[in-house]
């Protein structure tokens, strides 16, 4: 880890999913500013892990009242394009939780010597992907730390939270498969029979969310396509039916940014996948197979220069908690 080694304590552990567009509609502009959206939502198997622990003196430096003065850290490996702790997700997520349970009184503590929660961060999720990485340690840092500080929040609570800090956090929050429509927040469970299988060409090179929605305005026109092929692929299990309704707004302001995402997935398709779809904003790019050995068989016609690849399946579920029995309620 880039900060000092976390003394034991109570902690707990929650593995998040990365999640995929496979149908996403730009339908204009809001008067919040915020883009209308209609979007098929749904977790992949590509994982991040945080770890929350209360560490500082033990006896009364760990006894609740104290915590309201307690300092937030955050810790991880370095990683290029990972924001700052003042501007990373998890860590806005803790504030945000912390000051609607009443767990800190005001800014956090910047005594040394105190009582401290400190966030540890391990990505596989790529940054600035276009799969929620940010959204997703968002919403485990929510789950999280409403475990190891005892407050009780139910997750209803904890999506609207996470609406006030992005857009895919709600849905981060509770993961599996949803029809999300306004700027992405207001979500239907959808129902998904049986699993599916992806191959993610993932990309180094980060694509700003901002910059896509900026070249979105300057280039293209607010969309009516309709999720419905979509929708019922997913009920029949029907991964070829599933590939040919794939869609993404997105893509022309993406490409026009970057034209060599434009290029992988003409590839992923002449290699055999069923459907191929930008993630989001970008860049991550992902081929359907018909399983994994079909995927494998994909990537094994791509060239070795097209960068790293991951085998993943959905729906993945939700963040996944692990409590340490020592930990206190």
């Amino acid at each position: 880890m880039a900060s000092e080694t976390v003394p034991h304590g109570p902690h707990v552990a929650v593995r998040v999913p990365a999640k995929v567009n496979l149908f996403l509609s730009v339908r204009g502009i809001r008067d919040d500013g915020y883009h209308e959206l209609t979007t098929v939502l749904q977790t992949v198997g590509v994982f991040d892990e945080l770890r929350a622990s209360l560490a500082g003196p033990p006896g009364r430096g760990q006894h609740p009242a104290a915590r309201r003065h307690m300092r937030l850290e955050l810790a991880h490996d370095d990683i290029a394009g990972l924001p700052a702790a003042s501007e990373n997700l998890a860590m806005r997520a803790a504030l945000a939780l912390a000051r609607a349970a009443g767990v800190i009184d005001g800014a956090p503590s910047v005594r040394e010597g105190g009582p401290r929660t400190v966030i540890e961060l391990d990505k596989a999720i790529p940054v600035a992907g276009g799969m929620a990485g940010g959204s997703a340690d968002a919403a485990a840092a929510l789950v999280a730390l409403n475990e190891l500080w005892g407050c009780a929040l139910p997750r209803e609570r904890l999506k609207e939270l996470g609406a006030e800090l992005g857009s895919d956090v709600p849905f981060c929050v509770v993961g599996g498969t949803a029809l999300a429509t306004g700027r992405g927040t207001s979500l239907a469970r959808v129902l998904c029979r049986g699993e599916f299988t992806w191959l993610a060409l993932l990309d180094d090179e980060p694509l700003s969310t901002a910059a896509v929605y900026r070249e979105w305005d300057a280039r293209c026109a607010p969309s009516e396509v309709e999720p419905d092929a979509v929708l019922q692929a997913l009920r029949a299990c029907d991964p070829e039916a599933l590939g040919a309704a794939l869609h993404n707004d997105l893509e022309p302001a993406a490409f026009a940014l970057r034209p060599d995402l434009a290029e992988r997935k003409r590839l992923l398709l002449d290699a055999g996948a069923f459907g191929a779809v930008l993630s989001g904003s970008g860049p991550t790019m992902l081929g359907l197979a018909a399983g994994p050995a079909h995927a494998r068989e994909i990537a094994a016609r791509l060239s070795p220069d097209i960068g790293r690849t991951v085998i993943a399946t959905s729906p993945a579920g939700g963040p996944e908690l692990r409590r340490d029995a020592g930990a206190e309620r």
